[in-house]
C-alpha cells in the first residue's frame, strides 16, 4: 500500500514495514515514530542507524544482540522502544520484520 508521508510516498506491506529502505528518511521515521507514540531523540537515531547497519550486514536482529551492541542496553532499549522494543525500531528504521518478531 502506498502511504504520502510530507513530500515522500512510500510503499508500505501489510505488516506496516516499508518494503523499500531506500524509500526511508529522517521524516519518515519521525512520523513512523508519531504512529508508535514515540519522540525521537538522540538516543534512538543512534539505535535506528545501529539496525539499519546490521540489516545492510544481513545480521539477523534480536533483542540480545541490541543489548550487546554498545549502542543501547537491553533495559535502555525497552525504554527506548516500549512494547515490542525490536519490532517498532525495525518499522521506525525503514527494515523489515525481524525474523525474531512474532
Amino acid at each position: 500500500m502506498e502511504k504520502t508521508i510530507g513530500n515522500t510516498t512510500v510503499n508500505m506491506g501489510d505488516d506496516g514495514y516499508l518494503v523499500d529502505l531506500n524509500e526511508w528518511n529522517q521524516e519518515v521515521a519521525t512520523e513512523i515514530a508519531q504512529e508508535e507514540g514515540i519522540t525521537l531523540t538522540d538516543e534512538h537515531w543512534k539505535v535506528l542507524e545501529y539496525l539499519q547497519n546490521q540489516h545492510k550486514k544481513d545480521v539477523p536482529l534480536t533483542i540480545r544482540n541490541v543489548g550487546k551492541s554498545g549502542v543501547v542496553d537491553i533495559k535502555g532499549f525497552y525504554a527506548l522502544f516500549p512494547e515490542g522494543p525490536l519490532k517498532k525500531a525495525s518499522r521506525i528504521a525503514g527494515i523489515p520484520k525481524p525474523v525474531s518478531c512474532i
